[in-house]
């Protein structure tokens, strides 16, 4: 294939529709974070700019046309937060060696631990060629920029073991999601579970529902901004206690609110009249994603009721087939989310960190493996249903 990379500062320079024939294509499960109103309502609100330390290198693949092949959402960072696959050590370490490790090139959806395409290829005959030559080009590009590695994470495990037969080091890490078994109601799930699961989950709920709550679960034409108004003082109040500084500016909220409304599950929770708490989940082709979570009274149960049981019931009504719950998390297991391996693929340009590092990552996938095995021992189920991996 005759083939030129070239990189983009910003989303503005591609026309949405080219973006979106890479990202959706009809094969794929649609997935809203690798869209083009998705990427950039992160610019255009900016949460995820280079004054933040996301500056846009996306990743164009053309033929000598100049017709788009592939597409890769891309970042040279000037550090590592928001990223959700850690690599501070490296960076700590590399640096007291005398090296750089700032700027990096990162592959990634800003701000979300989502597994999904990092590859955007539209429907063709020859797509793991071309997730190649885009390959290539994130490492051309870390050579022109002088970073001193690439970082693809979250990537579906086929992609990362095609990356893996070609140089790429590999990492995995832990999720939990949770599995639809043609459930027809909350009952139906709840009923497979073992009974001291089953009578825990019963009084959770009832708990969190014993504080004269209102629980809505809006979407579509449903959102408005107050709402939004309400939840970003919620995301704010929880992001502060985590990381400091949240990610997200309110603007990005009603950006996707006015893009991506048919693909928004949110839920918000009242008490006498006064919104108190809230979840973000944006919803796939098949799968639900719990995105962010915050409240401003912290009662009994409610964080489990919001995140979980309420995104649970939408999916049993929607005939969803996976809710994504986030990162990290053991406690979902007792709630019905299955632990899940989670995968990335790592370029470093001083082979004297690659060699390191690679070692590091030898020895960490087989403990991440010994932990999701332990972690399946302890698996809800009555029937010892033990992973959501395929």
């Amino acid at each position: 294939m005759r083939a030129v990379i070239r990189t983009i500062s910003s989303l503005d320079d591609i026309p949405a529709q080219t973006w979106d024939t890479c990202a959706n294509p009809p094969s794929r499960p649609y997935n809203p974070f690798v869209s083009h109103a998705f990427l950039h309502a992160l610019e255009m609100s900016a949460s995820a700019v280079a004054e933040t330390g996301w500056y846009g290198c996306h990743i164009i693949l053309e033929d000598d046309q100049s017709n788009v092949l592939g597409v890769m959402p891309s970042y040279l960072k000037s550090h590592s937060r928001g990223e959700y696959v850690f690599d501070y050590g490296w960076a700590e370490a590399y640096e007291r060696a005398g090296g750089r490790y700032y700027p990096k090139l990162q592959v990634s959806v800003p701000f979300s631990p989502v597994s999904g395409p990092r590859f955007l290829i539209p429907d063709c005959a020859n797509q793991q060629e071309r997730k190649l030559l885009l390959a290539e080009g994130a490492l051309a590009a870390c050579t022109k920029l002088q970073a001193s590695s690439a970082h693809i994470t979250f990537v579906p495990e086929a992609d990362w073991a095609l990356m893996g037969r070609h140089g790429w080091l590999r990492r995995t890490d832990t999720q939990f999601h949770w599995h639809n078994r043609d459930f027809q109601s909350f009952d139906d799930f709840v009923s497979a579970l073992s009974s001291r699961k089953r009578k825990n989950i019963v009084r959770e709920r009832r708990h969190a529902h014993g504080h004269g709550l209102k629980i809505e679960r809006l979407t579509g034409v449903e959102l408005k901004e107050e709402h939004w108004d309400a939840f970003f003082t919620f995301y704010l109040e929880t992001g502060s206690r985590k990381w400091g500084t949240p990610y997200l500016t309110r603007s990005f909220f009603s950006m996707i609110s006015e893009a991506l409304a048919d693909h928004i599950m949110l839920v918000m929770v009242s008490r006498d009249g006064r919104y108190i708490a809230g979840a973000l989940n944006l919803m796939g082709g098949d799968t639900l994603f719990g995105r962010n979570w915050g409240s401003i009274e912290h009662l009994d149960c409610l964080h489990f009721e919001v995140c979980y049981y309420q995104a649970i019931e939408f999916a049993i009504e929607r005939r969803l087939s996976v809710i994504e719950a986030g990162a990290q998390g053991p406690h979902k297991l007792a709630r019905g989310y299955l632990p899940v391996t989670t995968h990335s693929l790592h370029y470093l340009a001083d082979p004297r960190l690659a060699r390191a590092v690679e070692d590091y990552l030898d020895h960490e996938r087989d403990a991440v493996a010994t932990d999701g095995r332990l972690l399946s021992s302890h698996s809800p189920f009555r029937n010892g249903q033990t992973s959501g991996d395929n």
